[in-house]
């Protein structure tokens, strides 16, 4: 494998893994027995800083967007990794590494609070991400 490939694979997966957070961060099933508790949620409004209306289903959902953003950008980044020459990915050990070790942190912190299908997508785009940097050295 290349690191192109890897990069490249790594971005798809990226966008898979917005997606599906994108769709099911907002998802609560009645099964959970958590309705009031959302309700009171979504209902429930205060002054934050000035801002008026504010409610925590409203930072729910603007950290769960926000990290859908975030998400989005690394699927780029790596779009844009996987184009460059080898040669060229070999000077910028920070970037490469640091991306890697990023997503490495991410996938402890998604192992420790989510379940198998966000913990499988950020584990395989860690993988991806660290093979690519290994084989992008120089």
């Amino acid at each position: 494998m290349t690191p192109s490939l890897l990069y490249r694979i790594a971005s798809v997966l990226l966008v898979l893994y917005a997606a599906g957070h994108t769709f099911g961060f907002q998802h609560v099933d009645p099964r959970w027995g958590v309705d009031d508790l959302i309700d009171r949620l979504r209902t429930t409004r205060f002054t934050v800083q000035g801002r008026q209306g504010r409610s925590y289903w409203g930072f729910v959902l603007g950290f769960g967007y926000f990290c859908t953003v975030l998400m989005l950008f690394t699927a780029l980044l790596a779009w844009q990794l996987g184009g460059l020459p080898r040669a060229t990915l070999a000077t910028i050990p920070v970037i490469t590494w640091g991306f890697a070790l990023s997503f490495l942190a991410a996938t402890i912190v998604t192992w420790r609070y989510f379940f198998i299908a966000p913990i499988t997508f950020s584990a395989l785009v860690t993988i991806c991400l660290a093979l690519a940097a290994w084989l992008s050295r120089g």
